[in-house]
Parts: structure tokens; sequence; C-alpha cells
């Protein structure tokens, strides 16, 4: 098995004390949740599986729409437990939040994922009225990039859409082929392509993809060739690295909350 882009799709190796910040966003999530009481749902169904849930957090006033926010893990590992923090911006601003979880690789294929979330999207918009925005990171960037291809949502939920905001997304899981987590993902080079939204048409919704620059040189390729391939709208944020660029969706004044809640 080549395994030859491992370093490259390495994250916490080449971040500060990287391998310290899932304990650093177990804290800081559960410290939201408690601090948000009975405005925090957790564990929402949208499907059978167990982890086919999703929390919900709503503002103290009726809310303006709904942020829905999709968590990464290549696939392969954590939950919206771990998540639920990232709310504090949006919520701050009157949206609702969601974040869905979903089965993980290799009990599933990337492309169940796939539609898995777009259950969750549709059983979210069902009950929650209002604008929508998505959002995801890294392999939640990917998910919410697959979305915007036509099929994957119907036409009453993709004109709610109000902006799709990839960050630090997988857009060409191609190069994920010469990496020992394939072993979980189980591509080959035609369902590496299907599920690669760099080859979905450029969708009909106001994307705009996000980035740290402080990033590993295969995210930042994985975000161009995104934008590229769209002709969407692209920024880079210097000095942020693929673990705290996620950060600016605590603050209600950063530009990412602002851009997905207008």
């Amino acid at each position: 098995m080549q395994t030859t882009l491992d370093d490259a799709y390495a994250n916490a190796p080449h971040i500060p004390a990287g391998d310290t910040y899932p304990a650093r966003w177990a804290t800081a999530a559960a410290a939201f949740c408690a601090s948000v009481g009975p405005r925090g749902q957790i564990g929402l169904r949208y499907g059978p599986s167990p982890r086919q849930t999703y929390d919900l957090f709503s503002p103290e006033t009726p809310a303006k729409g709904t942020m829905i926010f999709v968590h990464g893990g290549y696939w392969r590992m954590t939950d919206p437990s771990l998540w639920s923090h990232l709310a504090q911006g949006a919520l701050a601003r009157g949206w609702r939040v969601a974040l869905p979880g979903y089965e993980l690789c290799p009990d599933v294929t990337i492309a169940q994922i796939t539609t898995s979330i777009a259950q969750a999207v549709m059983r979210i918009s069902r009950h929650n009225d209002g604008p929508i925005s998505l959002s995801g990171h890294s392999a939640g960037g990917h998910l919410v990039a697959r979305l915007c291809a036509a099929g994957m949502l119907p036409y009453a939920v993709r004109a709610r859409i109000r902006q799709v905001v990839p960050i630090s997304p997988l857009s060409d899981l191609r190069p994920l082929l010469q990496t020992s987590m394939n072993a979980d993902f189980g591509l080959d080079e035609a369902t590496a392509r299907v599920e690669s939204p760099v080859f979905d048409p450029a969708p009909d919704l106001p994307v705009h993809i996000w980035v740290g620059g402080a990033e590993r040189p295969a995210f930042l390729d994985q975000a161009a060739w995104l934008a590229k391939a769209w002709a969407c709208s692209h920024q880079v944020e210097a000095g942020k690295h693929h673990y705290d660029v996620i950060d600016a969706l605590c603050d209600a004044r950063s530009d990412m909350v602002r851009l997905l809640t207008p």
C-alpha cells in the first residue's frame, strides 16, 4: 500500500502542542453546553444510527436563521460533543446553530456519510424556519461542499441557503489514495473522483472558502483547487493553522461569523 502522503496530510505533528487540542475542545464544549442550559438540545435524531443525531442551540430571542456546522476528523473521528463551543459566535448574533454527527469510516463509506449529512440538513430545515448557512471544517468542509452539488438537497432547502463556508476543506480525495488512512476509506480512483467536490459543477450558491495561512501545504492546495474549480471567493487567513482557524466561529465579531449570519 502506498503511504507516501501520510505526512502531507498529518496536522497534529506540525502544530505546536497539537496533541493537546482535543482535550481543549472537549473542555470548551462542555463549559459552553453548561452555560446555555435548556437552550441546548443534545442528541436530536435524524436517522436510525446512534450517531445520526444533531445538537441544537437556540438564542434567547427568536432565531434569525440556522447555521449548520459539520465537524471534521477525516471522516473517522470525533462527534459533535467536541465542537459545541463553536456555536457561540452565531448564537450571539441571534442565529440558532445545529451540529450534526454521522457514522464514521470504516463502518460506512464517505459517500454514505455525504448522504447522511444531506439527511441531517433536510431534517434540521424541516424543524427550523428561516435562512440557512452551512459550514464545516476539514472533512466537514468536504461534506458541506458536496451538499452544493445538484440533487444533494431539495430545491426548497437550497433556496433557503444564504452562505456556504467550507473551512480547510478536502476537495480532491484522490491524494488520499496514497495515505494509510485509505485502509478505512476504501477509496479507489473512481470513488475518490465521485466524492471530490472539485469535479462537481460550480454551484448556484454563494460559497466562500476559508483556510489558514499556516496550514500544511496540502490543505492550502485543497482550498485553492476548489476555489479555482468553482471560481468562488477564497480567503487565506494569515497565521492560522488547521486547528485554530475555526476559533473565529466563537467570536460574533469575526468576519467568518458575520459572513455566515448575514
